[in-house]
């Protein structure tokens, strides 16, 4: 039986390592925590990327995002990064099948009916990333509820780290989902970045064995050089072209049409498709390209769909 660290770690791989440069960020973060956003992400964006960013005339793919979130106030952005509340969105996108089942929402464990969910499942807050348990059987729930990370939970403030506004319109809550398995594993995770309907590209997040790697396709399922060096490993291999693939692109177009730009966060097997989540600010927009002429290629996709200042 694999034990709760590493449950946690395979949930979302690539995010429990602290390095000391990691550490050293983190210091920083905590200094200037209590500047405006504007200032806070300038010195965030250079710490990390090396460079300034331009807020009023954004170029690259990552100032962009930048870009979206000191001035981006679609108010539908609230719903579609709750990954409880975004399930509605799926459903009347695509009708019902695509969004997971879930079988509880709310803020105290104590009132969850564990009769009534069907193991295994992943418990993760609405409002946050990287956190998350899985629960195989009795044993995980009794260690969850002893640990009970909820409370501890509810006081994550993605909008604050990150600056980013989406998050501070979402109830902080608690979601247990179904766990979605292929061949007894936990299926890989297809990201395909659309921008007003059309995927760019897909990135895929793989576990093989007991690594984690990542590789970059484009929609026709050409290999791209694509890589985040600060990320997963490389894969070295080729990938498959997915049996639903035209399906996953179906998908992912519709979730998009009506927005500038949405990562669509999908799992697939040859039997079904299901979405993850919908994601608006990929890595918060700090992310390193190599080659690094990506992130203007991909910045040159995204036509923004709101007004930046004079």
């Amino acid at each position: 039986m694999q034990d709760e660290t590493r449950r946690e770690t395979f949930l979302i791989p690539g995010y429990q390592d602290r390095t000391v440069k990691e550490m050293v960020r983190h210091a920083i973060w905590r200094v200037i925590a209590p500047l405006p956003d504007r200032p806070y992400l300038a010195i965030k964006y250079r710490v990390i990327k090396g460079v300034w960013p331009s807020f009023r005339n954004p170029r690259t793919f990552s100032e962009k995002v930048q870009a979206r979130k000191l001035y981006d106030r679609n108010p539908l952005y609230g719903m579609l990064v709750d990954k409880a509340g975004v399930k509605a969105y799926v459903d009347a996108k695509l009708g019902p099948g695509y969004a997971i089942p879930q079988f509880w929402v709310g803020t105290d464990l104590g009132t969850v009916d564990w009769s009534r969910v069907e193991l295994p499942v992943v418990v993760k807050p609405t409002h946050a990333s990287a956190q998350g348990r899985f629960l195989y059987g009795r044993g995980d729930i009794d260690r969850l509820v002893a640990d009970n990370p909820v409370p501890h939970w509810l006081t994550l403030d993605h909008s604050g780290f990150n600056r980013e506004w989406a998050y501070s319109q979402v109830k902080p809550q608690v979601v247990i989902e179904a766990m979605l398995q292929v061949e007894g594993g936990i299926p890989w995770d297809y990201r395909f970045h659309t921008f007003g309907g059309e995927v760019s590209h897909v990135e895929i997040n793989m576990r093989i064995g007991d690594r984690g790697y990542a590789c970059h396709y484009s929609p026709d399922w050409q290999k791209l050089p694509l890589w985040d060096p600060d990320y997963l490993p490389r894969y070295p291999g080729e990938v498959a072209r997915p049996k639903r693939l035209d399906e996953m692109l179906m998908v992912a177009r519709t979730l998009g049409a009506d927005l500038d730009f949405v990562r669509v966060d999908l799992y697939a097997s040859d039997d079904w498709v299901r979405v993850g989540e919908l994601t608006l600010y990929p890595g918060g927009g700090f992310e390193h390209f190599d080659p690094p002429e990506y992130d203007r290629i991909i910045g040159d996709r995204w036509t923004l769909g709101f007004s930046l200042p004079s």
